[in-house]
């Protein structure tokens, strides 16, 4: 038994050596963040929502452009959804994850920026229900091939 221990303990020490050296032959890295939103535009509401997203939506984006973060957005329309199908799909390419320093401080420039705190944020989001429903998202990050 003391010898299986001591192979099972000599054989986890030798993969976890090898693994960090396997990871550098992987034929992928990382490459960009993707945030999609899913949104259902409630009727008649299209063209008052695309106004705030050509508005403050658009300035937050800049904004992380300009502090280096983002690195595209885009507002996709579905073609034709299906019931329960977003009619709109907003999509954030960043370069990487953000940690919670960076994300403070980008609520921070938000703030700045819309002239509003977080609760005033959070009411201007609840003011945007009666023309939108969240249906979800996903965040991907993609795999570049070396």
């Amino acid at each position: 038994m003391r010898h299986f221990r001591r192979l099972c303990v000599a054989l986890f020490v030798s993969i976890a050596a090898v693994g960090p050296a396997l990871a550098q032959d992987s034929a992928f890295k990382p490459g960009t963040v993707w945030t999609f939103t899913h949104i259902k535009v409630e009727p008649g509401q299209l063209n008052r929502y695309m106004d705030y997203l050509a508005g403050d939506w658009k300035k937050l984006n800049e904004l992380g452009k300009r502090e280096g973060f983002i690195v595209s957005y885009h507002v996709l329309s579905v073609n034709n959804p299906r019931a329960g199908e977003p009619d709109l799909i907003l999509a954030v390419e960043s370069k990487d994850y953000y940690s919670n320093a960076e994300q403070l401080a980008q609520q921070k420039k938000i703030e700045a920026l819309l002239a509003a705190d977080q609760r005033k944020l959070e009411a201007q989001s609840a003011e945007r229900n009666p023309m939108r429903k969240f249906l979800g998202g996903m965040e991907l990050q993609e795999l570049i091939f070396k």
